[in-house]
């Protein structure tokens, strides 16, 4: 019984120290989100949502300074539960698709602020603009999903950006420049 338990021990913390180490992950587009919320006459937080992402990253909490991350968003994937906005919003005023079908995030810097909380530094290109922006981050989990038995990594964001900085000024000041993003996110391996 005695070996059993040691074996048992041992298998726990291999299998918890698994996830622990420097992996990369594909960004699982079924299961992240990234939300926008923008000021709507000052009456309400509009809510849009993009729902085509791809990507990957790269994560060892030992060392997260040296984590990578790359992420592609399809800008027609844009909805915001009213088909004449996202229309709209889709048009040469706004995120101009056709022209401009990819708005793009590159880590550039990565730093822990917390037992589960850091900072992504990046790029972000948006309507073929490139300017900076940091994402605030909590490191949720990673272990093995028990839905589909994969090695996964969730990672919870929020940041803050002005739309005209990247040549959405379409309605400013009635229609918010400050843009808020909350994202969600799971990789596997």
């Amino acid at each position: 019984m005695r070996h059993v338990l040691i074996a048992a021990t041992a298998a726990a913390a291999l299998f918890a120290a698994a996830p622990a180490r420097a992996a990369d992950y594909t960004i699982d587009p079924s299961h992240t989100h990234v939300l926008f919320l923008v000021d709507h006459l000052g009456f309400s937080k509009m809510i849009g949502l993009f729902k085509d992402t791809s990507g990957s990253f790269s994560f060892d909490p030992a060392n997260v300074g040296a984590s990578k991350l790359k992420v592609s968003i399809k800008t027609a994937s844009l909805e915001t539960q009213f088909a004449p906005r996202d229309n709209d919003l889709k048009g040469a005023d706004w995120f101009n698709t056709t022209e401009f079908p990819d708005m793009t995030f590159v880590g550039t810097g990565f730093a822990k602020t917390g037992d589960k909380t850091g900072t992504i530094s990046g790029d972000l290109t948006l309507l073929g603009t490139t300017k900076p922006l940091t994402l605030n981050v909590t490191f949720n989990k990673a272990g093995v999903r028990a839905s589909d038995k994969k090695e996964a990594a969730g990672f919870s964001a929020t940041a803050t950006l002005k739309r005209s900085d990247f040549g959405l000024k379409t309605f400013v000041p009635y229609i918010g420049d400050e843009v808020s993003l909350l994202i969600e996110s799971e990789g596997t391996r």
